[in-house]
């Protein structure tokens, strides 16, 4: 009790703490941290798209630079196919007017014969269809022709028909022959001129064209004119 008696400390802020505590925020967050790391790491695994390997990315970038390159190529093809269809349509709208105007052309043209068929001659031997002009013209192997077909009156509607050309001349050893050509089917309304070249057999020479038009092939006959070859 009457001892040696022994230093007494004072602390100044009291007693010491014996180990050191973590801060429970601190702790707060890290269990925040690993808890959104967790579930972004469930949510990855199970419900979001795979991740992409290095190869896989690489592939991918591959492959949309050349759907990229792909596209490009079908823009300049459509750019082209626009520039050609453009063109086709404006030749298309110059051809409609060309065609116009050849109709309008026409139309005269087909007025002038209707005036030039009604002023010639009527066909002396008549008919239902008058020959009211014809030409002819043997060059060679060939005959050449022209052929205005008429109808008096007023015509309701076309007469349809054949045209056939009986040609009377010399053979190639001189003796007189006769040559029929095919029938040819024709459709006169008030007027109709034929034309075009015929073949002629080797050696023959016509010298006279008798026309002869007819309601079928060997039928009745509805007008006839006898011309001159030249």
């Amino acid at each position: 009790m009457f001892g040696q008696s022994k230093p007494v400390v004072l602390e100044r802020y009291g007693r010491r703490r014996s180990r050191l505590r973590i801060p429970r925020w601190l702790v707060l967050l890290l269990l925040g941290i690993a808890t959104g790391a967790g579930g972004l790491a469930y949510l990855q695994e199970n419900h979001l798209p795979k991740r992409l390997s290095a190869q896989a990315s690489t592939e991918l970038r591959q492959a949309f630079e050349e759907a990229d390159a792909e596209r490009t190529t079908l823009k300049a093809q459509l750019a082209d196919v626009t520039k050609r269809l453009d063109a086709a349509l404006a030749e298309a709208r110059t051809a409609t007017a060309e065609l116009a105007t050849s109709k309008q052309t026409v139309e005269r043209l087909r007025a002038g014969l209707d005036f030039v068929a009604a002023a010639l001659p009527p066909d002396p031997r008549g008919g239902a269809v008058e020959v009211r002009a014809a030409r002819f013209d043997a060059q060679g192997a060939k005959l050449l022709y022209d052929v205005l077909l008429y109808r008096e009156g007023g015509v309701a509607r076309p007469l349809n028909g054949v045209v056939q050309f009986v040609l009377a001349g010399e053979s190639s050893s001189g003796s007189a022959t006769t040559v029929t050509t095919k029938p040819m089917s024709v459709s006169v309304g008030r007027h109709e001129a034929l034309g075009g070249t015929l073949p002629l057999p080797d050696g023959f020479r016509p010298k006279q064209a008798t026309v002869n038009v007819l309601d079928r092939a060997e039928g009745n006959l509805l007008g006839r004119r006898i011309m001159y070859v030249k």
